[in-house]
């Protein structure tokens, strides 16, 4: 399949055989959510991971995401309470409570949320479940009135959002540092940043990994509309985009999500880099064995928008049926690529937006490719961004990126349709290293056609990039012709 699958380890799957099977079936990413561990809690895991790619042979990738600000009110007194539409209560700073009327009283000990809010203003509780509207303000920068829009439970320390308005509170928490630097110690490929708004989030956490000494690709949460409106901004700094669909419809109204998916996924695109669709794939499956209809439905749509990753997160952490949602994915995948190819055969073309020859010579590959019926296009691309941008044409042929750099290599599991491999780095050629990976491929079969897209030496540059396609044939001698 072409569509990557993230799978999120807890309980029901954090062993063995559960991750073999779910390898076998399409997972190619392992998420490790640091808001119920630590890294001295994953590291058997990540161990784990790298004896089940030497068991595969290709990559896997182990994707740290971090906590990051997510934030809870405090005790409520009498909890749980049953709020009814209508009733009025006082969301204020703790040293408040008894001064600010007799209304049920809800403490916030995060001062810079209170910052701001103005009558009409959205507040949503319970993890959306209730939504309130402030009505006065009673002390500026400090406390509210606000007014229940519908019924529910409240219960002490749940999450409380405001939608639409922009937090100064970075995403990177100290916790989050902590747990980045441990987590890279223990060998995680990937991080995700929860809660971004805007690209220096990214930025910092950038420099955070720099100063460790190392690069991994940052995979940035969209879960605020302040993420939505910078989005261009963050997918220049940022490596790949999650699409939280949970969070970002406490933050935007639902029936705008879906919408707001595909816009994402089309950015994601044009900027050549990963999309990953999450959040309620399959939430039936972590009971059920089967999904129900709309959930088949909507993982058949983030893959027939260009998703390149699709995750499930309680599915497979915490379900009955770990392996058989992972494969109920797969299963999908085999129509829902296949008309997706045939509804997009042929327009590759980028837009003629910028003179960047390796983008074209990218599209001239894919064409290619699709005209001769390769058995595949094959690239070396040293950092990954030559087999970003032929994914991002969505050619029908299988990409193979040849790349030295194992950590490469694990952040090519984010792209559609991108098989990463290790490179013979002994040929200093990187078209040698290409045809003597297909003359050695028991998958490519003597008469098969291979495009090729490497880099050769100019004079005068320093830095070797892409700039040539070849037609590769395979010949019956285990050797090669061109």
């Amino acid at each position: 399949m072409r569509t990557k699958i993230i799978a999120t380890l807890g309980p029901a799957s954090n062993n063995y055989e559960t991750m073999k099977a779910m390898v076998a079936h399409g997972v190619r990413i392992f998420r490790l959510n640091f808001s119920h561990a630590d890294a001295a809690y994953f590291a058997p895991t990540v161990k784990r991971i790298r004896e089940l790619e030497n068991e595969f042979g290709f990559p896997l990738t182990a994707l740290g995401d971090l906590c990051g600000p997510k934030t809870r009110i405090g005790e409520i007194k009498g909890s749980p309470v049953q709020i009814e539409k209508g009733n009025f209560v006082s969301l204020a700073l703790p040293d408040l409570a008894g001064t600010v009327g007799d209304n049920l009283f809800i403490p916030l000990d995060f001062p810079e949320l209170l910052k701001g809010l103005t009558v009409d203003m959205p507040v949503s509780l319970s993890d959306g479940m209730l939504r309130f509207k402030v009505t006065r303000i009673i002390k500026p920068d400090q406390a509210y009135e606000m007014e229940a829009q519908n019924a529910g439970l409240l219960t002490s320390n749940k999450g409380i959002a405001f939608p639409g308005k922009h937090h100064p509170i970075p995403a990177l928490t100290e916790k989050d540092k902590k747990d980045l630097h441990e987590g890279l110690d223990i060998g995680l490929d990937a991080v995700a940043i929860s809660f971004v708004q805007t690209r220096k989030d990214i930025e910092d956490t950038r420099a955070e990994i720099a100063r460790h000494g190392v690069w991994v690709p940052i995979v940035a949460k969209i879960e605020r509309q302040n993420a939505v409106d910078d989005i261009e901004g963050i997918l220049a700094v940022a490596d790949a985009a999650m699409i939280a669909r949970g969070d970002l419809g406490l933050e935007c109204p639902m029936a705008r999500v879906p919408i707001i998916q595909k816009r994402l996924i089309r950015a994601c695109r044009h900027a050549q880099k990963a999309a990953i669709v999450a959040t309620q794939m399959l939430l039936s499956m972590v009971k059920n064995p089967v999904p129900t209809r709309a959930e088949a439905t909507d993982v058949a749509n983030a893959m027939l928008d260009g998703a390149d990753c699709v995750m499930l997160s309680e599915e497979t952490a915490v379900g009955s049926y770990p392996v058989e949602a992972v494969r109920f994915i797969e299963e999908t995948a085999t129509d829902a690529e296949a008309y997706f190819l045939e509804r997009v055969q042929g327009p590759y073309a980028p837009k003629k937006e910028e003179h960047n020859p390796v983008k074209y010579l990218s599209y001239a590959a894919c064409l290619l490719a699709d005209n001769m019926e390769a058995k595949a296009i094959a690239c070396h691309s040293t950092s990954g961004a030559t087999a970003r941008l032929l994914s991002s044409r969505r050619p029908g042929n299988p990409i193979y990126a040849l790349t030295p750099d194992t950590r490469v290599q694990r952040a090519l599991n984010f792209f559609w349709n991108v098989n990463p491999r290790p490179t013979d780095e002994s040929l200093p050629e990187h078209i040698d290293r290409l045809e003597t990976w297909a003359a050695k491929n028991p998958d490519l079969e003597a008469g098969d056609t291979v495009i090729m897209t490497s880099g050769e030496k100019v004079p005068g540059c320093q830095e070797i990039s892409t700039n040539q396609v070849k037609i590769y044939y395979k010949t019956s001698c285990s050797g090669y012709e061109d």
